[in-house]
């Protein structure tokens, strides 16, 4: 599994291609050109992006859901309709859907998160937002995660 890491701030091209940094395609399994990549948006307004290994342990969490279930079920269909595969061009650039950009308010700026199994996308300002909030909503999850 990749390890990505990091923070870094690229810009969309005139055609909504983004390159993905030379440090995180380092730490794909395969980076060639073609490479198919995963890429999800979020309920945050944002993307993730995965490699086809790391989306294959997302998949199986997904597969263990309930189709009976109906809250199950439209979980599963939320996901499935904001997932899109791309690919890597020869230049380590990958097209965003125009869909996904708009929802997540990307216009030009695009920071990039390394979350070890996925590169998170985010509008700056939304990363910002959600960064910023108050300390006290990730206080019991922070306790539960790190002791």
């Amino acid at each position: 599994m990749p390890e990505f890491r990091g923070t870094e701030q690229y810009n969309l091209d005139d055609k909504g291609r983004l390159m993905i940094p030379a440090r995180f395609r380092k730490k794909m399994t395969n980076d060639k050109p073609g490479t198919a990549l995963v890429l999800v948006k979020t309920p945050r307004g944002n993307m993730e992006l995965y490699e086809q290994e790391s989306w294959r342990e997302q998949q199986k969490k997904l597969d263990q859901l309930s189709d009976f279930n109906p809250e199950d079920r439209r979980l599963k269909t939320y996901i499935y309709a904001n997932l899109d595969e791309v690919e890597l061009d020869k230049s380590g650039r990958i097209s965003l859907p125009k869909r996904f950009l708009e929802e997540c308010g990307i216009t030009k700026e695009v920071t990039l998160v390394g979350a070890e199994n996925k590169i998170e996308l985010w509008n700056p300002d939304r990363l910002r937002e959600f960064l910023n909030r108050p300390p006290e909503e990730f206080e019991t999850l922070t306790q539960r995660v790190l002791g």
